[in-house]
């Protein structure tokens, strides 16, 4: 079988996914590494020789920097979606997308990546919340920019399927393992986890697009290639009309 499909619903508070020793470990080495990679950054500033190599180097440590803060920003999120802050709206995906590609490609092309677009809906109003929705896709995006290259590039793909609006991010590394895609399939994801097998892959930033998801009434799942796996995320069709 060429492909292995997985969704699941899933329905966690913040204190099931944060109390425990292992979830508090993966948050807490997902957010070690950028700060140890912006010291890394800033001391490499002592032996810049040129004004346009330091000014490189700041950028990076801006771009670190803005990631870092967008996972605590998102962590914010996930203690707050009991309060119903967060509303739902008629919310075109392609705009969405488009945005966080557009944050993203310097660093795709930085780490000599590949990003593309393939947007097939005929449908082009979803019902989500915009903020959340950026913060799925721009996980999703950043997991797939860790397998691939410039002949193998990352594929960001809206289209219909059903009654819903499927947003899929497709990468080419190593196979989920069978404890994670068990998890996805039989709805236990409920904690930020480690990904053996895929390194660079943000097992935080997974648990944020499913807690998301569930706030927006969206399945979240994935497809299992033979060369690599597709995240993705069902939204439910706005019956608002489309001027654009």
């Amino acid at each position: 079988m060429e492909s292995e499909v997985y969704s699941a619903s899933f329905d966690a508070s913040l204190s099931d996914g944060l109390t425990a020793d292992s979830s508090t470990i993966v948050v807490a080495h997902e957010l070690k590494a950028p700060l140890s990679l912006m010291r890394q950054l800033a001391l490499s500033l002592d032996y810049e020789e040129d004004i346009v190599g330091a000014r490189e180097v700041g950028r990076q440590i801006v771009a670190t920097s803005d990631r870092a803060l967008r996972q605590v920003q998102d962590l914010t999120r996930i203690a707050r979606l009991d309060d119903a802050l967060f509303e739902m709206e008629p919310v075109n995906p392609r705009i969405v997308c488009d945005e966080v590609v557009a944050e993203l490609w310097k660093l795709f092309r930085f780490n000599k990546r590949e990003l593309q677009l393939d947007y097939r809906n005929k449908r082009h109003l979803a019902v989500a919340n915009r903020q959340l929705l950026y913060s799925v896709v721009y996980n999703f995006c950043l997991n797939a920019m860790n397998y691939g290259g410039e002949e193998l590039p990352s594929r960001v793909s809206i289209y219909d399927r059903q009654n819903k609006i499927r947003i899929d991010v497709r990468d080419f590394g190593p196979t989920v393992p069978t404890k994670v895609w068990r998890e996805i399939k039989d709805g236990f994801v409920k904690k930020p986890v480690e990904i053996a097998m895929r390194p660079g892959s943000s097992g935080l930033g997974l648990y944020i697009a499913a807690k998301f998801a569930n706030y927006m009434n969206s399945d979240f799942g994935l497809v299992r290639h033979r060369d690599g796996t597709s995240f993705y995320i069902d939204l439910p069709v706005s019956r608002q009309l489309s001027f654009v």
